[in-house]
């Protein structure tokens, strides 16, 4: 269980094919500092269990089907990550309850940047929409947001300077994917309104579809 407040910006230093997967390691500068191999860490919002710990690098398996629902695969040396570690019990909650169970990626359509925020817009996979309220929380890349707005498919968010100084958020571009994990209460009265027909994503965006969510 993480917060979705991250704790620093790493820097991917391998990422390697294996058997069944990639291996990945990252520079995660102190945050390596009292890991050990077992422990998790949100890389960009994704729940990974550290296998080799050597001063401030830290490797990872990553497994298929973790490189197809999220921009893991994407990563390639130099790239920058947002890392955080696992909440222990009496840390204050900050952000929200984030599970570093990635729902699905998006893609940011369009950033509009002004002195006060940076406005960004991000296109979902259309099964996620149902879980997307305004006010509503969502981490992107493993950050702790607030929709700001829902607007034909795509929703907002309003960043502050300190998120894009903070994040990898300063760094990215229109046309980036990113990680989704949308709010886990939201998801589930989502599953519970659409009953026994909410068996997977497919039979969610139907229903979207059809105007019954």
């Amino acid at each position: 269980m993480f917060t979705g407040i991250i704790e620093i910006v790493g820097r991917v230093c391998g990422s390697d094919e294996v058997t069944g997967g990639r291996r990945l390691t990252v520079d995660a500068g102190p945050v390596a500092e009292d890991l050990k191999p077992g422990a998790s860490l949100a890389v960009n919002g994704v729940c990974l269990t550290a296998t080799d710990v050597r001063a401030t690098r830290v490797g990872f398996d990553v497994i298929a089907e973790t490189l197809r629902r999220t921009n893991l695969g994407r990563l390639r040396v130099g790239d920058l990550v947002n890392l955080e570690r696992s909440l222990r019990l009496g840390d204050r909650l900050d952000g929200h309850f984030v599970q570093g169970h990635i729902d699905g990626t998006g893609t940011i359509r369009r950033r509009t940047q002004s002195a006060r925020e940076c406005v960004v817009w991000v296109e979902p996979e259309r099964s996620l929409m149902p879980c997307i309220i305004p006010k509503g929380s969502i981490a992107i890349d493993g950050i702790s947001l607030t929709v700001a707005e829902l607007q034909g498919g795509m929703f907002s968010v309003a960043l502050i300077p300190t998120t894009l100084e903070r994040t990898n958020l300063g760094d990215r571009r229109v046309g980036d994917p990113v990680n989704l994990e949308t709010d886990m209460l939201i998801r589930a009265a989502v599953h519970h309104l659409a009953g026994p027909r909410a068996g997977d994503a497919s039979t969610l965006t139907s229903l979207l579809d059809r105007g019954e969510l």
